[in-house]
């Protein structure tokens, strides 16, 4: 996946309590088990007029001109919430997210966030609330940086507010490293382990042919 260190964007609020996966990618729009060929179908139920169209309902904020480029979500309690889908999260991505600032997350959505390269940012209600009310006068301009390398959300103004985040999910999100990478980064580790461990139990290393001829 993509490394993440900082990024600095259009931010758009969409603050709405329990935000579901359904309602971030509505189940009719997963067409396939490819990450890609979501982005469209992201948000459809309030993204577009009626169901199966494509015709941009303009009181939606993604439709709107002045957020366009957005890669930063504003969001509200318990963002990501329902079923598990991952496609969720694709849809997300694929659209251009890379970090999403709520209250709280699904503790399944925002690991799946972590494994595509979405940082899941962690503030006060009250802090997201100011900072939708920084960015909503000229969105454009008002631009919010996430910065994961200080663990920061700056405002333009140059307000800034900490947020934490588990060691593990922030060094995948460094790296742009999977779990399974990440690991492989101890391979020299992993070597000498099993090396020390094979002196000292060598019985457990036995192969298939040496534990066949000593069961008969």
């Amino acid at each position: 996946m993509e490394k993440f260190e900082s990024v600095t964007a259009v931010a758009v609020p969409i603050l709405r309590a329990n935000v579901d996966t359904d309602a971030i990618i509505p189940s009719r729009e997963m067409k396939s088990a490819s990450k890609t060929g979501l982005a469209e179908g992201l948000f459809a139920n309030w993204r577009y007029l009626s169901i199966g169209s494509r015709e941009p309902n303009p009181e939606f904020v993604l439709n709107q001109p002045a957020y366009r480029g957005t890669q930063i979500l504003l969001g509200g309690e318990n963002f990501g919430c329902g079923s598990s889908r991952e496609h969720a999260v694709w849809a997300l991505r694929e659209y251009g997210f890379r970090a999403i600032i709520a209250p709280s997350f699904s503790p399944i959505f925002r690991n799946n966030c972590v494994r595509n390269g979405i940082v899941p940012v962690r503030l006060s209600a009250d802090q997201i609330a100011e900072l939708a009310q920084k960015v909503t006068t000229n969105p454009q301009e008002h631009r919010v940086t996430v910065d994961l390398v200080s663990r920061q959300v700056r405002a333009h103004d140059g307000t800034a507010y900490s947020f934490e985040i588990d060691a593990h999910a922030r060094e995948m999100l460094l790296k742009g490293l999977d779990e399974i990478d990440l690991t492989l980064t101890n391979r020299e580790a992993i070597a000498a382990f099993i090396q020390r461990d094979r002196e000292l139990r060598p019985w457990i290393y036995l192969d298939s042919q040496e534990t066949g001829a000593s069961s008969t």
